[in-house]
């Protein structure tokens, strides 16, 4: 966890996974893929390119504002009043590739959507790993 100087919160997970980083890549930008590990989506890997990720508590509106191929993906995340950015960082490791996923915007009052990000990009994350083993 990090504070911004807006007083707002920025949740920051990372993990390695054991496979090459354009795979992890392809995961992260495959519509397919994409729903196998997070959630159903319209996702288009497209600068300005709006998405929705639809989960059965509610719909996610999405919007890309950075690609940058194999290294960096970043969108804005909408959803019950968090109006947050998703940021995957990747780059090469040891044992295959490091994933950093940094969600920003939690202002102070929204601790409880904190803590569900918290629990919820770790199983995203292991999901992931799971999708991305079988591209090998």
């Amino acid at each position: 966890m990090t504070n911004a100087n807006d007083g707002t919160l920025t949740l920051v997970i990372e993990q390695e996974i054991p496979a090459e980083q354009d795979l992890v890549w392809r995961a992260l930008t495959d519509s397919d893929l994409i729903e196998q590990w997070l959630m159903p989506n319209n996702f288009q890997p497209k600068v300005g390119q709006p998405f929705n990720l639809m989960g059965d508590w509610g719909t996610v509106e999405c919007k890309v504002i950075q690609i940058v191929p194999t290294e960096l993906l970043v969108y804005t995340w909408s959803a019950y009043g968090l109006d947050s950015t998703v940021s995957y960082f990747l780059k090469p490791s040891a044992v295959g590739t490091t994933i950093r996923v940094e969600q920003a915007g939690f202002k102070a009052e929204q601790q409880q959507f904190y803590e569900g990000a918290k629990g919820g990009w770790q199983q995203f994350l292991a999901n992931l790993e799971k999708v991305v083993a079988s591209l090998a």
